[in-house]
């Protein structure tokens, strides 16, 4: 029987998310038309649904796809993850009002690369996955500029090992990141980069966001408390199965839930102490779901909070008017 929660702060949505959530309801209220989607706004299932069920929203992966969507309108919304210009230049050939709810630490990362790819440098981009919406988004602003990296243990398909990636001028090089990668893999992986390529260039503000660290900051505080950790995500969310993984080695024993009919599935058999912690992306009442299960079966238990909420807005995004009026097909 679990007798003692530890939930995670922060978990859950950080703000970003938020922000970018936010964006999506306030113009499915607005616009008198249904507004599109590029891409989950998120990546976790519970939030698309909920969007979708409010009947004024459509998610695409293709812009090509919103002629033909029922009741499609003339707004597009990008998501938190970014996107190339490539996106936003077809946004604009199809006349599309667009609402840009890409998080401002990934637009940070978007601007650096566009900075150091003017100035002649090969960027080595480190990601989990080349076909991660950030890493796309990123990459699309300098391609001829930019080598994907994998992080250690996770190169793949369209991603190099930073034992043995090739870059055609080691004297000008610089690294970024996608902002939701294991703290301690992106930095060990860093120090091999530079260890090969003594010029490389690190910018002095890192690209991993706050909310990344400050979560898995959080699961190590608790680890060593518990039995075994619960971490509440989807499979698509990089930054929680980053903080899966964390969990599984810091704590020996870790489980992913999406909801809390999940619990049925697992096996914590001589748990007693758990700990608890969410994706940037995971809404917080899954998380309470969760802890009202175990509190349903032990009305004793006990549950402790651990951390600080980070206390962080970020601006509304505006919408913006097509610069030029054009028919929604390409002439």
């Amino acid at each position: 029987m679990i007798e003692k929660v530890y939930l995670a702060k922060p978990r859950g949505f950080c703000a970003g998310v938020v922000m970018a959530i936010q964006a999506v309801e306030r113009a499915a209220a607005s616009e008198a038309k249904p507004v599109t989607v590029y891409h989950s706004i998120v990546h976790n299932h519970t939030v698309v649904e909920r969007l979708e069920q409010g009947g004024n929203v459509h998610f695409v992966e293709d812009l090509d796809a919103v002629e033909s969507l029922p009741e499609g309108g003339d707004t597009v919304i990008f998501s938190a993850h970014g996107i190339s210009p490539v996106v936003r230049e077809r946004a604009r050939q199809l006349g599309l009002a667009t609402i840009d709810a890409t998080c401002p630490l990934v637009t940070k990362v978007h601007t650096e690369a566009k900075k150091y790819a003017r100035e002649g440098f090969t960027i080595l981009l480190i990601g989990d996955s080349a076909q991660h919406q950030e890493v796309i988004g990123t990459r699309g602003e300098a391609p001829e500029n930019t080598i994907l990296v994998g992080v250690l243990g996770k190169s793949g398909t369209g991603l190099n090992d930073p034992h043995t990636v090739e870059v055609p001028d080691a004297g000008k090089l610089v690294v970024l990141t996608q902002t939701t990668l294991s703290v301690d893999d992106t930095r060990r992986t860093i120090e091999i980069l530079k260890a090969r390529f003594p010029a490389l260039i690190i910018p002095p503000s890192e690209d991993l966001c706050y909310a990344t660290k400050n979560r898995q900051d959080a699961v190590k505080n608790i680890a060593p408390h518990v039995d075994a950790f619960l971490v509440i995500t989807s499979t698509h969310s990089s930054n929680g199965m980053r903080l899966l993984e964390l969990a599984a080695e810091t704590c020996g024993r870790a489980h992913r839930l999406e909801t809390a009919a999940d619990l049925g599935h697992l096996d914590l058999s001589g748990v007693r102490n758990v700990g608890i912690t969410s994706a940037a992306s995971t809404p917080d009442d899954l998380v309470q779901e969760v802890v009202a299960s175990f509190r349903a079966a032990n009305p004793a238990l006990e549950v402790v909070e651990e951390g600080e909420w980070e206390n962080i807005e970020f601006r509304e995004p505006k919408k913006i008017l097509p610069t030029q009026e054009l028919p929604r097909t390409m002439q």
